[in-house]
């Protein structure tokens, strides 16, 4: 069994062309993710994969591996699997946002422990307490269920669960909003990507749904950490003050 994590970089963004080699604290932001990244124990080999070969001279300049993949494939999902296209049946891939440089490692290794301590789940992701009423109600945070093991039961733009007679109490922990890293089995990464999206998918705009509609099980780490993502220019610059303080 071989661990890989994989690091998804697109040259293109709407809302910040270029974002994966924005200068941050005098390195490329991809190359502060694949720094974070290799500080996880539990990873054998750590992969960057893109579709420009800026980022890769930028990633391999700073002691990276990058992988060149197709600019036309539909996802991340489809990226990793191309990047480490010899993956076994029993090896774990963990998809890791490339705009997250602040990414905690231990997180990382605790989404590998779910999937090597027993056979029960196909995936795992993570979750993290809901702090904020417009957090709940926005869109843009994606909230999940969960069952009595802390597996996944359906992930929602939507607030969820909801609570018919009173309005929600986010301080009971609940609601959960996720994070957006995943870790697979190798043979149901490969099922996956053959798998076309479902109407779930299509609706919430959450390609996780298709794996609950797949009958996936997920596994789920709970973690304290909400995470710093670099979404646009002013992302980068309070990123990089903290990137500077440490």
């Amino acid at each position: 069994m071989k661990i890989y994590g994989v690091i998804p970089s697109r040259f293109g963004s709407s809302r910040f062309p270029g974002k994966p080699l924005a200068i941050l604290a005098g390195k490329p932001l991809v190359a502060w993710v694949v720094e974070a990244v290799k500080k996880a124990k539990s990873l054998d080999e750590v992969l960057v994969a893109t579709d420009d070969e800026r980022i890769v001279q930028a990633v391999e300049a700073h002691g990276g591996k990058a992988v060149m993949t197709p600019s036309e494939l539909p996802s991340g999902t489809d990226r990793i699997a191309v990047a480490a296209d010899d993956f076994a049946d029993d090896d774990i891939l963990v998809n890791i946002q490339g705009d997250e440089p602040l990414i905690d490692p231990g997180l990382i290794d605790e989404l590998v422990k779910k999937l090597t301590a027993s056979d029960k789940y196909e995936m795992a992701t993570a979750v993290t307490p809901i702090k904020s009423k417009e957090d709940l109600m926005a869109k843009t945070v994606v909230k999940v269920v969960l069952d009595g093991d802390d597996g996944a039961l359906y992930f929602s733009r939507s607030p969820i669960p909801c609570d018919r007679d009173n309005e929600p109490d986010i301080s009971g922990g609940l609601y959960v909003r996720h994070l957006g890293i995943y870790a697979y089995r190798g043979a149901f990464l490969k099922r996956y990507i053959k798998e076309p999206p479902c109407a779930l998918e299509k609706t919430e705009k959450l390609e996780q749904l298709r794996a609950l509609y797949m009958g996936a099980k997920i596994a789920v780490v709970k973690t304290n950490d909400e995470g710093v993502g670099v979404d646009t220019p002013e992302d980068a610059v309070r990123v990089e003050k903290i990137l500077l303080a440490r």
